[in-house]
């Protein structure tokens, strides 16, 4: 674990403290309360408001209260506790009808974070858990919001990116994963053969918020023993099916993002 930056900290002290009370601050209640050197803590503010973080209150010289920016971190995390939920409930939808698998997943870094699961209800089937984290280029939710990013984008994550394998399958080549990401493009649907589990096939679809943008990736997985080209054409058209569904949960309503 890397250190940890004081002048960051300071900052987000600042900013904590204005959870408390009544939302509103000067700059010589902050240096009582942090015991922080004055010239320290008006820069602090300075910067804070320059960067909408912090807002003067109207009427009250001097004073302070959370900005337009802290608004809008905070929104983006409910949006992602709303995409938790809404998609537990898509995902369970799914499970009913398939009786496999399904997850439902963001993207961070280079890594997935499976936000929801619904488990199958066979004696054999995927062993995961909600919260769990696996490489990206191993898994086909991965794939997908991998191949939903821009050039410029994905080329900045995976450029210095070492592509560990968890199964013999797992693609390690940059190019080669590149080559299936544009397929994955092409289909719309991303597929994943054993490469995060030998015993385990997945299918995923991309889910888009209101804006059209890819936010997650809904998943169905399947042990290998229940894997069959047809069974994966028919997963596939039920992941798009769910996906979509979860989508318009989140108020995507079609058309190009």
């Amino acid at each position: 674990m890397g250190r940890l930056v004081p002048a960051v900290t300071r900052a987000l002290d600042i900013l904590e403290l204005f959870l408390e009370g009544d939302g509103t601050l000067s700059a010589p209640d902050v240096i009582r309360r942090l015991g922080l050197p004055r010239t320290t803590v008006h820069e602090l503010i300075t910067t804070l408001a320059a960067r909408s973080y912090l807002a003067p209150v109207p009427g009250q010289p001097g004073r302070y209260r959370l900005g337009v920016r802290s608004y809008q971190l905070g929104s983006r995390y409910a949006e992602q506790l709303d995409l938790a939920a809404e998609g537990t409930q898509v995902a369970r939808e799914v499970a009913e009808t398939c009786d496999e698998t399904v997850h439902v997943a963001i993207l961070e870094g280079t890594d997935v974070i499976y936000i929801a699961k619904v488990d199958s209800t066979h004696a054999v089937r995927m062993v995961s858990a909600a919260g769990r984290r696996l490489p990206a280029h191993c898994t086909s939710v991965g794939k997908m919001l991998l191949a939903a990013l821009s050039e410029s984008e994905l080329t900045e994550r995976i450029a210095d990116h070492e592509f560990t394998a968890m199964t013999p399958d797992s693609i390690t080549d940059p190019g080669v994963l590149r080559t299936e990401l544009a397929a994955v493009r092409e289909r719309g649907v991303a597929v994943e053969h054993r490469e995060s589990n030998p015993d385990v096939s997945c299918v995923a679809a991309p889910v888009r918020d209101r804006a059209g943008r890819v936010v997650a990736a809904l998943s169905i997985s399947v042990p290998m023993i229940r894997w069959s080209d047809e069974r994966e054409e028919e997963l596939s058209q039920l992941a798009v099916k769910g996906a979509g569904a979860l989508s318009g949960r989140l108020g995507y309503r079609g058309g190009a993002p």
